[in-house]
């Protein structure tokens, strides 16, 4: 037996693995200008895009467990970039609300997205090509959260 399906080079997960690696150390320079980690970054981007959501709704955004999400949620409260607040209307759930600091930080990470974006852009890539290749990644997402969910 050859064991060709044992191949990393024959593995789907290896170059999504190995590619999200790559590209989240791309972020890093950028995210230390604002003095975050990447899963701030997703987080506040959550909360940019709709602000004052329960922790359990932040997590299933990013695909998270809430004892994933607690502690960088209260890492981040810490650094006064959001407040945690329990429902007045269902006191078992804590509500996530950005800080006027959290707020300003998205007129200064308006530019990582592009920024980014210029810098995974190869010769032989072009930005149709990531457009693709995202639609296709979120059909997967899509799948096994469904499967899994």
């Amino acid at each position: 037996m050859t064991y060709e399906q044992l191949k990393l080079e024959n593995q789907i997960c290896f170059p999504i693995y190995a590619a999200s690696r790559l590209i989240t150390r791309e972020y890093q320079p950028l995210l230390d200008e604002l003095g975050l980690t990447y899963p701030q970054y997703l987080v506040l981007m959550v909360l940019w895009e709709s602000d004052g959501l329960p922790v359990n709704e932040i997590g299933q955004k990013l695909l998270l467990n809430t004892n994933t999400v607690t502690p960088l949620l209260k890492r981040m409260e810490a650094q006064g970039l959001l407040s945690r607040a329990r429902s007045t209307e269902d006191e078992r759930q804590v509500i996530i609300t950005l800080t006027a600091q959290g707020r300003a930080l998205r007129e200064v990470a308006a530019t990582i997205p592009e920024r980014l974006v210029a810098g995974l852009s190869a010769e032989d890539t072009n930005i149709e090509a990531l457009q693709v290749m995202l639609a296709e990644l979120y059909k997967i997402i899509q799948h096994l959260s469904e499967k899994h969910g």
